[in-house]
């Protein structure tokens, strides 16, 4: 919780009430918010299932005092997983495919954690698979598997949902969120179809992901620069439910680096390319809903910036759209 009215005694008690901002590049009738997620303690809304996995699996009994923690991560879950670890009595390792931020491996290491990586070309699959059989090599090991686990959905239907809905007095059109395991997606949308049924959901990927599959859609597969959301492996997602998707919107490399320098230079936001690409895809629900094409029951839309742009510096973020593809 951000506060600044009491002292805390745990950096775990920072986790969550994460600020809502209105982004100004949209129609003034039907106002976008985001939730500005690198105001947790790990910079990222990760933190938020990193606290409360681990929790619940303690509570459980999954996961034993002292025992370890092995998750396959493009990173922030990995921060968020060694923060709470490191306060919980726990040891972690992540299993890191080598292409992603370099800068989150070695915050992940900081915090105390073992870092594995493993061949980009093998993907998240490849993570995924090492990291189960690390688990085997323990005695008392635990993966908790994002891309598969309920409790991912359940963080944010029990944390993130309710903040916006109390922000904005229940007045919730359209949720449009970026998907990499679809947890906050899914969480969120599960929060708001329990209080209106009509409201308008939308996941958010790249051009080149493959999202779009789940609900029907002619998806050519590429390779994007975006991180943090996407999938070239559908069958890796067991989080994601069709069925609380209204529309994927698959949003380009060039324009999303077009929206994370706009974000900064007119808008103060230092926010990475899966926040940039959820902005895009936000204000397109936006003006749907202010020419009329979508009906919602309040007009508005909730978005979520992921992370800080701080992490992806040396991958040229600011640079030229050709430098930071290149």
């Amino acid at each position: 919780m951000t506060t600044h009215e009491r002292p805390l005694d745990s950096v775990l008690e920072t986790v969550g009430e994460t600020p809502l901002v209105r982004i100004h590049d949209a129609p003034e009738d039907v106002p976008v918010y985001a939730k500005l997620e690198s105001f947790n303690p790990g910079a990222s809304v990760k933190d938020r299932i990193g606290v409360y996995m681990l929790e619940r699996l303690l509570e459980r009994g999954d996961l034993e005092p002292g025992g370890t923690v092995i998750e396959p991560t493009a990173g922030n879950t990995g921060i968020g997983l060694a923060i709470a670890a490191g306060q919980l009595g726990l040891n972690a390792v992540f299993v890191v495919p080598e292409k992603f931020s370099v800068e989150k491996q070695q915050l992940m290491a900081a915090l105390g954690a073992e870092v594995i990586n493993t061949p980009t070309e093998d993907g998240m699959g490849g993570a995924i698979s090492r990291a189960h059989d690390l688990a085997e090599e323990f005695d008392d090991a635990v993966v908790p598997q994002q891309f598969s686990n309920p409790l991912n959905a359940d963080a944010h239907y029990e944390t993130t949902a309710p903040e916006v809905y109390e922000a904005l007095e229940g007045e919730v059109g359209a949720i449009v969120v970026g998907c990499g395991t679809a947890g906050t997606l899914v969480g969120m949308a599960r929060y708001a179809f329990e209080r209106e049924p009509a409201t308008y959901v939308a996941a958010v990927e790249p051009e080149g992901s493959l999202f779009g599959e789940f609900l029907g859609e002619d998806c050519e597969e590429g390779e994007y620069k975006i991180e943090g959301i996407g999938t070239h492996e559908p069958s890796t997602n067991d989080l994601f439910e069709p069925e609380l998707v209204d529309d994927v919107y698959a949003i380009g490399d060039r324009e999303t680096h077009k929206e994370l320098t706009r974000l900064a230079r007119e808008e103060g936001h230092l926010v990475a390319s899966s926040a940039a690409a959820a902005s895009v895809a936000a204000k397109r629900v936006a003006r749907r809903i202010d020419a009329g094409e979508l009906a919602v029951p309040h007009e508005t839309v909730v978005t979520v910036f992921p992370d800080s742009s701080e992490r992806y510096l040396s991958k040229g973020i600011y640079r030229s759209f050709e430098e930071w593809t290149g």
